[in-house]
């Protein structure tokens, strides 16, 4: 009797789960890689995976507008303060040295705050391109760490820290598709 019942729940156990697999519904299927392939460990490039992808592209659209716009500021006060520098020059030779002192001495103030606020804005724009590949690596990692599971991968490396690899084991390209399908680029002024 004993061996009945344990060749029935063998076979019971054995046995595919018909009614469930014609009822379940089938579930939707991830968008594929480029290449795929199973590997425990896989590569990417993150320098390339932020600047080819399309939020890396306009981050990097939006610093450099904003760079460029920086630079024609500066060139325009640069060549307000050599004027101004001349014509403080040229009064020079008809101030006495008290009167000319403290010009000079605003002149020098001026432009040493106008270079510390030029510091600050070239700070701020580096600052904002940390920012916005920070912003940009926090929400790829989820679709990273999917795409890992779905490769069987364990271990996600950079490119530059691998001495001899197969081409295969770089995901950037099918990485960079599927973060650009699925993360919104920042707006760009």
């Amino acid at each position: 009797m004993r061996r009945v019942l344990v060749l029935l729940l063998g076979a019971v156990l054995c046995a595919p789960p018909l009614a469930y697999a014609q009822t379940a519904p089938a579930p939707a299927p991830a968008p594929a890689l480029t290449a795929p392939f199973q590997s425990p460990i896989v590569a990417i490039d993150q320098q390339r995976l932020f600047t080819d992808s399309a939020f890396g592209k306009a981050s990097l659209t939006a610093l450099e507008a904003a760079s460029r716009a920086l630079q024609s500021e500066i060139r325009q006060i640069e060549s307000d303060l050599e004027i101004e520098e001349r014509l403080l020059t040229e009064r020079r030779a008809t101030l006495p040295p008290a009167e000319f002192a403290p010009l000079a001495s605003a002149f020098d103030d001026k432009v040493e705050g106008i270079r510390a606020a030029w510091g600050i804005k070239d700070r701020d724009l580096k600052r904002q391109r940390d920012l916005d590949q920070q912003r940009f690596f926090d929400e790829a990692v989820p679709i990273l760490a999917e795409m890992m599971q779905e490769m069987g991968a364990v271990m996600l490396v950079d490119r530059s820290t691998i001495i001899l690899s197969l081409d295969r084991a770089d995901i950037t390209q099918a990485a960079i598709d599927r973060i650009d399908a699925r993360l919104t680029p920042p707006a760009t002024p």
